[in-house]
């Protein structure tokens, strides 16, 4: 059975930034659930970051992506670099995935750590840009297919995929 690495707070644990969850209820994310598929993962918190916490953004070029290269930085509204807590949390992320050989991760898209469509701009306005955040970048570094909320049905997708092509690989093993 193919495990899906998941953010915790789509499994409605409350770890986002303001306490708060952001529950899924989409019936893939629930049957994954009672299958035991799923390793949830808070990034922020697994990184060293209390709940709640004050927000964050990235600053500067590239999203999570610059944050790797160390051409940005993750800050909160006051200033405060929060990078290295960032940066930690996507690296237990990522052991995570080795240790239980996941290649699909769902993650909360927007966040500082696991956006996949975009993240904050760094300004606090609420402006978005294209561009993930740390862990869904270090995670696509390392081959995993990453997949938001809003991408559930894509995520079932692949994971059937990889199951079905392991499947006749096995198969085809089996015959020889």
């Amino acid at each position: 059975m193919e495990k899906v690495l998941v953010s915790a707070c789509l499994l409605g644990a409350k770890v986002r930034y303001h306490g708060g969850d952001a529950r899924s209820e989409h019936p893939v994310l629930r049957r994954w659930q009672q299958e035991g598929r799923l390793v949830a993962v808070c990034p922020e918190r697994d990184g060293g970051l209390p709940t709640p916490r004050p927000p964050a953004e990235i600053v500067g070029d590239e999203g999570g992506r610059g944050v790797l290269k160390t051409i940005a930085l993750v800050r909160t509204r006051e200033g405060a670099d929060v990078t290295n807590a960032f940066v930690h949390g996507a690296e237990d992320a990522l052991a995570a995935v080795r240790a239980q050989h996941i290649r699909v991760a769902v993650l909360k898209d927007g966040s500082p750590s696991c956006g996949t469509t975009f993240t904050y701009d760094g300004t606090f306005t609420g402006a978005r840009r294209a561009a993930p955040g740390v862990t869904a970048a270090l995670l696509e570094q390392h081959g995993i297919r990453v997949f938001n909320e809003s991408q559930i049905d894509a995520a079932e997708a692949a994971v059937l995929s990889i199951e079905g092509s392991e499947g006749r690989l096995e198969g085809s093993k089996e015959h020889t």
